[in-house]
């Protein structure tokens, strides 16, 4: 049995996410995924998903989706001022949904991303292992594209189980605390920048560009000068990396980056940092904080341990 959700009104850019499909970079395959996938496995976990389930993807501006069956849903991420036939709908909070009723999300109020995680997770045939839409070689999701009203979307009819756990607010605090630090380590060829860009870079706020994408997102601030005159050898591009284009702009490579780049690399993001960037809005400011290695790898070891079960639930 399943559940069928329409789409009345698909939002600005609604995806099918799930954790991305790693493994495939030296093919040329993007991991694609989840833009903040810390919001996409809580918000799975609260709907007693497996953490990788695939799940709605947002950005900036939500859509309006009518259940014909019985459904639980999980709100994840940015605020989107989501009501339930009028309701308010919480986030970060199981919500029970009947059949007939619509589901109807606004503009983000803060941040830039929502997921919507449902019970079971989308019935969506997998490509290469993964559900994820990447738009720029069309593959995953619905047709490889974002979804358009008509779209009819199925779920695992919901089966009799226990009420799920509440989250921790204190973990969750924890988990995702304000802030408009992203912290970096150094990159590949952050030797080979001028002492000035590497100060300036750290030492700067940058603002987030209007035509920032999942693929970058295009920092305007001062110019830095680029090594190398801005081109290089092509190498494997990491995500999170900061490349610097030869007019001086920073770039960080995001969830649907190409597997390999030409720029050279100032700095790249930390793990545990990377759904900030997911939730970075157009012509925000953002500043960076140098962080040594290790301190990145304990960073993220610290938000690992804060996300099992026995932690995050009360």
């Amino acid at each position: 049995m399943v559940t069928t959700v329409e789409v009345l009104a698909p939002g600005m850019q609604t995806t099918v996410q799930d954790l991305g499909r790693p493994g495939y970079g030296h093919l040329g395959v993007s991991a694609c995924g989840a833009a903040d996938g810390l919001a996409l496995r809580v918000g799975n976990l609260l709907a007693g998903n497996c953490e990788g389930a695939a799940a709605l993807e947002m950005t900036l501006l939500g859509g309006r989706f009518r259940f014909h069956g019985a459904a639980r849903c999980v709100l994840a991420g940015a605020d989107f001022d989501c009501k339930l036939d009028g309701i308010p709908v919480k986030l970060w909070a199981p919500t029970d949904i009947r059949a007939g009723q619509t589901l109807a999300f606004g503009g983000a109020g803060t941040g830039a991303r929502c997921y919507l995680c449902l019970g079971g997770g989308l019935l969506i045939e997998p490509v290469l292992g993964s559900c994820s839409t990447h738009i720029p070689s069309g593959i995953g999701g619905i047709d490889g594209r974002p979804l358009v009203k008509g779209d009819l979307l199925s779920i695992p009819a919901p089966a009799d189980s226990p009420p799920p756990r509440p989250i921790r607010r204190a973990v969750l605090e924890k988990l995702r605390p304000a802030s408009d630090i992203l912290r970096v380590t150094a990159a590949a060829q952050t030797a080979s920048f001028a002492d000035e860009s590497v100060s300036n870079l750290h030492s700067l706020p940058w603002t987030v560009q209007s035509d920032s994408s999942r693929m970058g997102v295009r920092l305007a601030g001062v110019a830095l000068t680029a090594p190398l005159r801005g081109s290089m050898t092509t190498e494997g591009a990491p995500l999170g990396a900061i490349q610097v284009t030869p007019s001086g702009e920073p770039v960080i490579l995001f969830v649907d980056h190409q597997t390999t780049g030409g720029y050279p690399k100032i700095a790249c993001v930390i793990a545990a940092d990377h759904w900030r960037i997911a939730q970075l809005r157009p012509r925000q400011t953002v500043r960076f904080d140098h962080v040594p290695f290790a301190e990145a790898r304990r960073l993220l070891l610290e938000r690992e341990a804060l996300l099992r079960p026995e932690v995050l639930f009360g």
